[in-house]
């Protein structure tokens, strides 16, 4: 499941009851979208981190994350003792989505909140963010994060291939915009390219009611149902119920 935490979705003891209906209906993952504000009609936000906190209370085996969080938008001590928080909170289950933030205005104002609002630069500060991250995980802070690390997933925008040098130096890869499976397995063959073999995941976000087969063929690993931008509860139930 991946819900925006918005609007009827912005209380987070709904999005945790929802999260314990999937986990109790067999789901294996349960993700939420990272923003402080969003494009109209859109109000009502949650924020992910507390939002996810309630999750991790609620649930037992389920992955959970933010997808994707703005590092340019962090301070990355900050972070790290977030993600560390809570993925002690949820019994090492965390992966942290990242990015460089929308480049779409309606939806990522840097001016409205004094921040860098140049691609190139942020891009820096994501790259910078994540080395930070990784030293404070690695023994900096104490405690340190359930299994020595926290799994990172790099958001990218198809076509953008600039990115994937990027996300083959983590975990994994989620793809944002994609036409459809074939454009997966193209990603997956340049990711692999760069990095190798070894354990890596592949995120595909499809709508409610889609067929998996052809995107785990084309080499996702995840398969996130995804909702629009005013996803209600009722809406997220029936997803849940008829998997």
């Amino acid at each position: 499941m991946f819900v925006a935490p918005f609007e009827e979705l912005s209380e987070p003891r709904l999005v945790a009851e929802l999260a314990a209906r999937a986990e109790a209906r067999g789901w294996d993952g349960f993700f939420v979208w990272d923003h402080v504000a969003y494009r109209e009609p859109v109000r009502a936000l949650a924020d992910p981190w507390v939002t996810l906190s309630a999750v991790a209370m609620s649930t037992e085996r389920v992955i959970i994350g933010p997808l994707v969080t703005p590092l340019a938008r962090r301070r990355p001590h900050q972070l790290a003792r977030e993600t560390v928080t809570l993925d002690r909170l949820s019994g090492g289950r965390l992966v942290l989505g990242v990015g460089a933030g929308s480049e779409r205005t309606e939806e990522f104002d840097p001016a409205r909140f004094g921040e860098e609002g140049d691609m190139r630069a942020r891009a820096v500060l994501l790259d910078e963010g994540l080395e930070r991250l990784q030293a404070y995980w690695g023994g900096e802070f104490e405690p340190r994060p359930v299994d020595g690390r926290i799994p990172v997933w790099v958001a990218v925008r198809w076509p953008n291939r600039r990115p994937l040098q990027r996300a083959a130096r983590w975990d994994g890869l989620f793809p944002i915009d994609l036409p459809g499976p074939e454009a997966l397995a193209e990603l997956a063959g340049e990711v692999a390219a760069l990095r190798g073999s070894g354990p890596y995941d592949l995120v595909a976000e499809v709508p409610t009611g889609t067929d998996p087969a052809p995107w785990i063929e084309a080499g996702a690993t995840w398969c996130l149902t995804g909702f629009d931008i005013q996803p209600t509860a009722a809406e997220v139930r029936a997803a849940i119920d008829d998997a």
